[in-house]
């Protein structure tokens, strides 16, 4: 599952406590028992708890450097295509120091920017620290699979995935959002970029946070289109639906560790063990 969280001081002279950057970590250590990584450069730290999937080595630990140590990512979840990802980085120059999926984010970060989210198709909450630019960038999956949550007042932006970690912070009031509860209470779940603490903000499906020296830019990277028609019959939507699950399936085999499957007994489920059984030795 993994935990990310950082921080970022709006005044570059003000430093970031490590032992605050362990603390968040901490809090967030149910989501990662194999490791726990901290990076802090001046105003900026950014720490991680590592639940191991691909690449068991310490090489894959983060907060992952790219090559110089410019830039530095944590990465929570798993980008499926990494592996096409790496390989059209390596063309280009890059070298990589581990086989996780995760180090491709900070190479793509050099080469594209903040456009590389178009690239990485996956389930994932990211944070990317420029230290050149001294610019933090958040991001998103596209449907939200990962969380990520965050505050900003007038001296620091502090984000994680859980909001016990940000309320390590002892600048951060412990204030209830009476909206956000009468939401949980309701739905069972806060529908929008709100939440259940006044001040504490999800970062929607889709979408990435730029910030730099205090100023804070949101923008949305893909949103959901229905407006293109199908003009296939019925089998051919049905094989090509059939295509796309075999190609998902396959691509979330790819695990150093074993994998499995929460059966339930339904339609998807079971397909999804269907189709594993069938395309496990090809992985």
């Amino acid at each position: 599952m993994c935990g990310i969280a950082g921080v970022l001081n709006f005044d570059r002279e003000e430093p970031v406590s490590e032992d605050l950057m362990r603390r968040m970590v901490a809090s967030l250590r149910h989501r990662g028992p194999d490791d726990t990584g901290v990076h802090v450069d001046g105003n900026a730290g950014l720490g991680f708890a590592r639940l191991s999937i691909m690449d068991l080595s310490p090489a894959a630990g983060q907060p992952m450097p790219n090559e110089d140590e410019t830039i530095w990512s944590v990465v929570n979840g798993e980008i499926y295509n990494f592996q096409d990802l790496r390989h059209e980085l390596e063309g280009l120059g890059h070298s990589f120091r581990s086989r996780s999926d995760s180090e491709v984010v900070v190479h793509l970060y050099e080469e594209y920017g903040s456009s590389l989210f178009a690239r990485l198709r996956g389930m994932f909450a990211l944070g990317i620290w420029d230290s050149r630019k001294r610019r933090l960038l958040l991001a998103r999956d596209r449907l939200g699979k990962k969380p990520l949550v965050y505050h900003v007042d007038q001296g620091a932006l502090a984000f994680a995935s859980e909001v016990k970690a940000i309320l390590q912070d002892s600048r951060i009031r412990r204030q209830v959002n009476p909206d956000g509860v009468d939401r949980f209470l309701s739905f069972g779940y806060v529908p929008d970029g709100t939440s259940a603490f006044h001040g504490v903000r999800k970062l929607l499906p889709g979408e990435f946070l730029s910030c730099a020296d205090g100023k804070i830019e949101r923008e949305t990277y893909w949103k959901a289109s229905f407006s293109k028609k199908l003009t296939m019959s019925e089998r051919e939507c049905s094989e090509r639906l059939l295509a796309l699950l075999k190609e998902a399936i396959r691509l979330r085999l790819v695990s150093d560790v074993p994998l499995g499957v929460f059966l339930s007994g339904g339609v998807d489920s079971s397909l999804v063990v269907a189709l594993m059984s069938e395309l496990a030795d090809e992985v």
